[in-house]
């Protein structure tokens, strides 16, 4: 009898096995023939697809498991879920099959496919958020590497400045001595070296607090640094609480570790502290991550009062947050970080990238005491630490004041940047745009009937990338019809051209955009 039960238990785990590799096995070939649609033009991204119990009939499979599909074509980036509209055709479904195909990927696993929103969460931003649908899709490919470099690249937010080389290459010349090069390719710790972390204290600095030498990590970039944050600090299958709407990369990287990603409500000034409590209380957080200064994408800073709350708030729930501080340098009245109200809770994550460079860059970490020994280990098993020829360049770089000098002009770049954005989008078009006047990124609202993936596929026939609110959206429900507008990158005419053509685009609506 215990042989015989012990053999229909064996079927039904085998059954179970075979369900679950049909669904993505079906969730394939839709998205194999959606792609093949859209290159023909008999779909047009931002299409409603067909309600999944219509699927279900025509394929001839349970409702349950063509529900399966349709979650797994979200969770690929294939198409986009908004509750109480149905699913939608996003403009990236071609590179969707890429992304999440069965073969050769551990996605789908039970650790990397939950979402935690907490029931009935919703974002004063317009974000909603339903049950979950698995996990959060990984970011599109910029278009740039997909369509050619002819792109005007509005999705993408590094910026090189024309007069960078003459300004950094002076420093590099101690690195032609034999001794200090023979130093620089040695492998770097993960404290680096006293000078490295002396000049990086005094970079980091901001609003009264400088961050002791002593707790500062260095990673290869920034992230690596939140890799082996949360790597470090949160198990398989245990839950990150992120702002409803927050940076792609590590919305996306979080499922991709084994970790459930867990939506908290916003309003103008951040995350919102009592948001914080109802999700920790709804499912148990064990990290936080949050963006107090020109969040990514919103381009809001938090005010003083918001974060003294979340920091009080951090305490009463006994939790760890990790501070994305990389777009901080950008602010010219500083304001101390929330690591400075909270040291003992708080790890700040910083980079180079933005300040200096993508191509030789740095990633900063700073812990709290306490927690060193469990990020300390992460980053070195990860193979996350600097290398020792990046970790010398940069450090002549800070000690040197290119680093500084870089932060002045960048500042100066982004505000004249974001002002010609202003300009002519709010102020010529009267169109809606959310961000700080020092921001190297703006949020644009669409005026109606303008969906978010169509005005991208709209904005992508016209050789401009944008990045819709999806992207960012932690949860499964609707996304704002918005995008972002990344405004480093591009030379100045071709930025001008590329906003005077969205404000028309913008303005003129779908059926002009040639996509309705």
């Amino acid at each position: 009898m215990a042989r015989r039960k012990k053999c229909f238990n064996r079927r039904i785990a085998l059954g179970t096995i075979l369900r679950m590799t049909d669904f993505r096995l079906l969730a394939d070939r839709y998205a194999a023939d959606l792609a093949a649609d859209l290159a023909a033009g008999r779909r047009r991204p931002g299409e409603r697809l067909p309600p999944s119990r219509d699927y279900a009939h025509r394929q001839g499979i349970a409702p349950s498991t063509a529900s399966r599909v349709y979650a797994e074509l979200v969770r690929r980036g294939v198409a986009v879920g908004e509750v109480g509209r149905g699913t939608f055709l996003r403009s990236t479904a071609l590179t969707g099959t890429a992304q999440g195909t069965t073969q050769g990927t551990t996605e789908g696993t039970p650790g990397s496919a939950a979402h935690g929103a907490a029931p009935g969460a919703t974002s004063t931003l317009g974000v909603a958020f339903g049950s979950p649908l698995g996990a959060a899709p990984l970011p599109a490919l910029p278009a740039r590497e997909v369509a050619g470099s002819s792109v005007v690249d509005l999705e993408v937010n590094f910026c090189v400045l024309p007069d960078q080389a003459p300004l950094l290459t002076p420093a590099l010349r101690q690195l032609a001595e034999p001794q200090a090069l023979t130093e620089a390719l040695q492998r770097a710790d993960t404290r680096g070296t006293p000078e490295a972390r002396a000049a990086a204290a005094l970079l980091l600095a901001r609003g009264g607090w400088q961050p002791e030498p002593e707790r500062i990590l260095f990673a290869g970039r920034g992230h690596q640094a939140l890799a082996t944050v949360f790597t470090g600090l949160v198990a398989p299958g245990e839950r990150i609480g992120f702002e409803a709407v927050t940076y792609s990369m590590a919305r996306s990287m979080a499922p991709r570790l084994g970790l459930q990603t867990v939506p908290v409500a916003m309003d103008e000034h951040g995350m919102r502290p009592d948001a914080l409590r109802a999700a920790h209380r709804a499912h148990p957080l064990k990290l936080v991550y949050v963006q107090t200064a020109l969040h990514n994408p919103l381009g809001m800073t938090m005010p003083a009062a918001r974060r003294a709350e979340l920091a009080a708030m951090l305490r009463e729930l006994d939790l760890i947050a990790v501070e994305d501080a990389v777009y901080a340098f950008l602010e010219e009245e500083e304001s101390p970080p929330l690591a400075a109200l909270a040291p003992e809770r708080v790890v700040m994550v910083d980079s180079l990238s933005k300040r200096v460079a993508p191509g030789v860059t740095l990633g900063f970490l700073v812990v709290p005491p306490a927690l060193r020994h469990r990020l300390a280990p992460a980053l070195r098993l990860g193979g996350w630490m600097a290398s020792g020829i990046a970790l010398a360049c940069s450090t002549l770089w800070m000690q040197g004041g290119q680093v500084a000098e870089l932060v002045t002009r960048k500042r100066a770049h982004a505000r004249a940047r974001n002002a010609l954005a202003r300009r002519i989008l709010a102020g010529e078009g009267g169109l809606s745009l959310r961000g700080g006047p020092n921001a190297y990124h703006l949020w644009l609202e669409l005026p109606r009937p303008w969906r978010a993936e169509t005005f991208v596929a709209a904005a992508a026939r016209r050789r401009i990338a944008v990045s819709p609110a999806a992207e960012f959206a932690v949860g499964p429900g609707h996304a704002p019809d918005a995008v972002r507008l990344a405004l480093a990158a591009p030379e100045d005419a071709a930025l001008r051209d590329a906003l005077e053509t969205l404000r028309d685009l913008a303005l003129a609506g779908p059926e002009a955009g040639g996509v309705e």
